[in-house]
């Protein structure tokens, strides 16, 4: 790794990487005669980010993000509250820290968005009219692309992918697993939110079946045949875990070809599985805000210019994390963060008058494994050829033969990290 590991912790959590924003901005163009408006609709990572960094930018910008939860539980940190290593209270944050730094925060849910008129219809009657919106509304799934993983079927088979109740619902069942028993995922294809998502959660059900369940079984099956940081979760697993573990890529028969929720059976190439808790993680598409608004494509996701995040189909529509087509940028809540600063920039630019210049994202992913234990992936990105690229050379993954200190050093950034990132966005630490 080029970057040393607390150099890139210390520029990750900043916004050294951000390009210049004009010294002398109004927030609005010589023709406006009051402030410019920005809607943002979600205030996820990405929605919240670039609320903030648009007030930072321009003080004078009327910024209102429009968010139905008055709390908001982070999907980074779910994984741990399943393992009992944090609470529900430690990982959800509110918007009382966004309304301090001037944005006027709506809690209601987005009816439709008529962009030729630039006016937005909420759910609870009120309308509202913008100069430049930003979507940010995150994932929806893909329900029926594997038979059996439904909506309805989520209530015994709960995918946890959006973090809330389905994360309740899944805690439930891990602590309520009979003794010995076994527990199935089943992993999505790509592309999907937080690459290194699933099998981080292993590790960390795992963790809590080592200290309540110690002969539980846990078997994944993947849509895939290789996934985020493939080589350090496998030793780990083997290290910390013996063979309570077992992952079974797509070319092995990991592919599932139906979840039967009534008898909790698991489908596949591997085998007919009987299953005491099924985790199943759905294929994945933007939210349905996305498709409402027109700003999808065949693939499900929504093409943006990579410099500014405009919407390469609406004007004056920026569109950023997990719903957007972001180059070589993994769908995750640093991601989503790094993209709203930019785009806020990009934003503030244009409402001057003045160009966007080229910038660097950065990326970065820490994997508990166990409360001591813990491997990382981080990566800068810059616009190449117009479309986002890693850096060669940048970032780069854990060392895969390196001490317990060193190990335990990376839990530590894990939660440095997860205190930071909300920090910045929420206002709110851990």
């Amino acid at each position: 790794m080029s970057m040393n590991r607390r150099q890139f912790v210390q520029v990750a959590g900043s916004a050294a990487l951000l390009p210049l924003v004009g010294a002398s901005l109004s927030g609005c163009s010589p023709a406006r005669s009051g402030p410019a408006r920005v809607a943002v609709i979600g205030g996820g990572f990405g929605g919240a980010t670039v609320a903030t960094y648009l007030k930072k930018y321009d003080p004078k910008l009327e910024v209102t993000l429009i968010e139905p939860k008055t709390s908001y539980m982070t999907c980074p940190g779910s994984n741990w509250y399943l393992a009992g290593l944090r609470d529900a209270k430690s990982i959800t944050h509110n918007y009382e820290g966004l309304k301090k730094r001037g944005i006027n925060v709506v809690h209601d849910t987005v009816s439709s968005v008529d962009s030729d008129a630039k006016t937005i219809k909420l759910a609870g009657g009120k309308s509202l009219s913008y100069d430049k919106v930003v979507v940010s509304p995150g994932i929806d799934f893909k329900w029926g692309a594997v038979e059996g993983i439904t909506e309805a079927n989520a209530e015994k088979c709960p995918h946890a992918w959006q973090a809330g109740a389905q994360t309740e619902l899944l805690k439930k069942q891990i602590e309520g697993m009979k003794q010995g028993g076994t527990f199935v995922m089943v992993s999505p294809p790509n592309p999907f939110r937080c690459p290194p998502g699933p099998y981080e959660r292993v590790g960390m059900v795992a963790e809590y079946f080592k200290k309540n369940n110690p002969k539980a079984k846990i078997l994944i099956l993947d849509a895939k045949d290789a996934f985020s940081k493939q080589g350090l979760f496998l030793a780990a697993w083997q290290e910390v875990y013996g063979n309570m573990i077992e992952w079974v890529a797509g070319k092995d028969g990991g592919k599932v070809t139906k979840v039967d929720a009534a008898t909790m059976t698991v489908y596949s190439g591997y085998g007919n599985i009987k299953a005491d808790v099924i985790n199943a993680i759905p294929a994945q598409k933007a939210a349905s805000i996305a498709f409402t608004m027109g700003l999808t494509n065949e693939s499900g996701f929504c093409p943006v210019n990579m410099l500014t995040f405009e919407s390469t189909v609406k004007k004056d529509v920026y569109v950023i994390g997990d719903a957007s087509i972001a180059g070589a940028m993994p769908k995750s809540g640093h991601s989503a963060s790094s993209q709203g600063k930019i785009c806020a920039a990009a934003i503030v630019n244009d409402l001057a008058g003045l160009p966007m210049q080229p910038a660097q994202h950065v990326n970065t992913c820490y994997s508990l494994i166990s409360k001591d234990y813990a491997i990382s992936v981080a990566g800068v990105y810059s616009l190449q050829d117009g479309k986002i690229a890693e850096i060669k050379g940048s970032g780069g993954v854990s060392p895969k033969d390196a001490n317990a200190d060193f190990r335990k050093m990376e839990a530590d950034y894990t939660l440095g990290w997860y205190a930071s990132i909300t920090k910045d966005v929420w206002g709110t630490g851990a």
